[in-house]
């Protein structure tokens, strides 16, 4: 995120009629990029504990989560770097800051249900994701409409994926949790 601020201060001067910095883009890009790493250590889908849950019907299957996460990240990464090329002052760092509490609550949230092993933890984090989600949204749309739209898709996900936390949570009380 130091990096998207440093990138975000030094263009903040340039002009906007030059367009979206392609520097932006790659920082919004590589902060996403870090997210989806961090986050994914943590997930352990093939493991006993995550397999021997009572999870609901509706789950999709696990290769669709890929599938779905791969887009939904590059329009994370999409509309923040095009609405950092607009975005000037206090908006801007405001703008850095929501997306770096974003990221982190994203990333967050596979450590509460995957690595502390508790569905209940993750419905917190994917709460907060949620809170996240909408703020960042306001956020850009505030500098950049289609950007703002563009993450639609990706605050709707997670909405569902708190719905299916729920559910798991629901299904597994906390005395059947499992030690790591």
């Amino acid at each position: 995120m130091r990096l998207i601020s440093e990138r975000a201060s030094a263009e903040s001067s340039e002009s906007v009629e030059r367009g979206p910095s392609w520097h932006l883009y790659a920082a919004t890009g590589a902060a996403v990029v870090a997210t989806a790493v961090a986050g994914g250590k943590a997930v352990d889908a093939d493991g006993t504990w995550y397999k021997t849950l009572d999870k609901p019907p509706w789950q999709p299957p696990g290769w669709a989560f890929g599938v779905v996460w791969t887009p939904l990240y590059a329009s994370v990464a999409w509309a923040t770097g095009r609405a950092l090329t607009k975005a000037r002052g206090e908006v801007r760092r405001r703008l850095v800051a929501d997306l770096a509490s974003n990221l982190a609550l994203n990333a967050g949230w596979n450590w509460a249900f995957f690595g502390l092993r508790s569905p209940s933890a993750g419905v917190a984090a994917t709460l907060a994701l949620d809170a996240g989600n909408v703020r960042l949204l306001r956020r850009v749309a505030q500098v950049d409409r289609a950007a703002g739209w563009s993450l639609v898709p990706y605050a709707l996900w997670c909405g569902f994926a708190t719905a299916l936390n729920v559910s798991i949570a629901r299904r597994n009380p906390i005395g059947r949790r499992s030690r790591p």
